[in-house]
């Protein structure tokens, strides 16, 4: 069977993600050459080509594809492995929790109380993250649990539980001919622009933002309006109003980890979490729980919502 060693597959990325062999070998800090070799030695293994090569052009084929979708999960795997395997050998490792900057409806402070109460709870180090990429903070290695938005986040290879269940509304300029209906249907929001989340690729036709706080002067000025979960604008800004979209999918705020991290440190702050969740969240948990055992027999302990 072919392998490579994680250092091949750090090198066939950083060409993949450059397409260009000197770039690659300056970020990769090696002699272009050996960056060439290197590859070169990583096709005849594998026994497919990689790379289409010109003097003036760097293509990947889709072998190359494949492996670089599939070759970032190993990387990352790898790190966040030895990452666990040396924090699990610290008895005052600290737990670090993922969250996007406003967006934990509140939650945080419920949960860091309950959390505090337990007799092995160790100190929680906030890390704030961009519009998307809390789940690569826990891919890598990077935080040990996030608070994750579903169904907007991917949970491929997460467990997590719900904590919190909310509809979603529209964020509308206070002028706008829609702004003084009680609730909304997503047909009658067809043709309005939304915004280009960074980083998803089936965003809207308006400007690229990062985060709420970059969105809503945005909304404010006419460029664009926006469906959201309700608690990513409370209190609601100046100039804006919130309507109800009655036909969206609810979102759902959830506590997530990867889903074979089970070491006591995370389950601990997660049982924590679930006990300090709102009743609301809990009683949609337990509905789902329960149509799911009806539906397939006695779910697992351990199984997650």
């Amino acid at each position: 069977m072919a392998e490579l060693e994680t250092r091949e597959l750090e090198y066939f990325i950083a060409v993949a993600e450059e397409l260009h062999f000197g770039r690659a070998a300056v970020r990769l800090s090696i002699a272009q050459p050996a960056l060439s070799k290197a590859i070169r030695r990583i096709e005849s293994r594998l026994g497919v080509l990689l790379f289409v090569r010109s003097s003036r052009h760097v293509a990947l084929t889709p072998a190359g594809a494949a492996l670089l979708q599939h070759g970032r999960h190993a990387v990352n795997a790898v790190s966040a492995a030895v990452r666990n395997a040396q924090r699990a050998g610290d008895a005052e490792a600290h737990l670090r929790l993922v969250i996007k900057p406003g967006g934990d409806a509140n939650l945080l402070s419920g949960i860091l109380a309950a959390y505090a109460r337990r007799p092995d709870a160790r100190r929680v180090d906030i890390l704030f993250s961009g519009g998307t990429d809390r789940v690569d903070h826990l891919r890598d290695g990077r935080a040990d649990v996030a608070l994750l938005y579903v169904p907007f986040d991917d949970l491929d290879g997460l467990a997590h539980e719900t904590l919190y269940v909310e509809g979603r509304v529209a964020i509308l300029p206070a002028d706008h001919p829609l702004a003084s209906h009680a609730e909304l249907r997503m047909a009658d929001l067809a043709g309005e622009t939304m915004p280009r989340w960074k980083g998803v690729s089936d965003g809207g036709s308006g400007p690229e933002v990062v985060d709420v706080a970059q969105m809503t002067p945005l909304i404010t000025v006419g460029r664009m309006i926006a469906v959201l979960p309700r608690s990513l604008v409370e209190p609601v800004p100046a100039g804006l109003v919130c309507v109800p979209v009655t036909d969206a999918s609810p979102s759902r705020i959830a506590i997530a980890w990867p889903e074979r991290d089970r070491r006591p440190l995370v389950a601990a702050f997660v049982a924590a979490a679930v006990s300090a969740r709102p009743a609301s969240a809990a009683e949609v948990a337990a509905a789902s729980a329960e149509s799911a055992s009806a539906a397939t027999g006695p779910a697992p302990a351990a199984s997650a919502t």
